[in-house]
């Protein structure tokens, strides 16, 4: 009975110390994650999109709560052709983040490449309900639309329809 209010102090001390480092700011990853992360840019600005995706997913074993690696790692496999597996990585950043600007174009031209324009539209919209038509991100997105679905997919739903009938 005599330590119930030290105790009671003392866990509280560590509950709140606690809460603060595991707090730690989102905008700043683990130093070992930030070299790894440059790494992955590096590779990606180079064309080596594996060595690029590998250095990223190194990032995320480092750091997996550092949401801005999930889309270098989109970007990467966008670069791939593996628009399915970026619109699955630009999904989970805006889990994490659901205002992040740079997932929800990132998605919406990867949709426009997988040919889901309707889709990719109803990104364009949030984005312009969210920052406005003057955005990069907007700007981006609406260029991604106004040219298309990829010419090798036009020509596929073109086949497409030919074998249906």
């Amino acid at each position: 009975m005599r330590f119930a209010p030290a105790a009671a102090a003392l866990s509280l001390c560590l509950a709140i110390t606690a809460s603060i480092t595991s707090a730690g700011g989102p905008g700043t990853p683990d130093p070992r994650a930030e070299v790894l992360i440059a790494q992955g840019q590096a590779a990606l600005s180079a064309g080596e999109t594996q060595a690029a995706i590998d250095a990223f997913e190194a990032a995320l074993a480092v750091d997996p709560g550092y949401t801005p690696i999930f889309i270098d790692l989109a970007e990467a496999a966008r670069q791939s052709g593996l628009q399915g597996k970026a619109i699955r990585y630009y999904r989970e950043a805006l889990e994490r983040d659901p205002g992040n600007f740079a997932a929800i174009s990132g998605e919406g031209a990867a949709l426009v490449e997988k040919g889901a324009l309707e889709k990719a539209k109803r990104n364009l919209a949030k984005l312009q309900s969210l920052c406005g038509d003057a955005c990069p991100e907007t700007v981006a997105l609406q260029s991604t639309i106004a040219r298309g679905v990829p010419a090798r997919l036009a020509v596929e739903s073109k086949a497409d329809s030919a074998a249906a009938n």
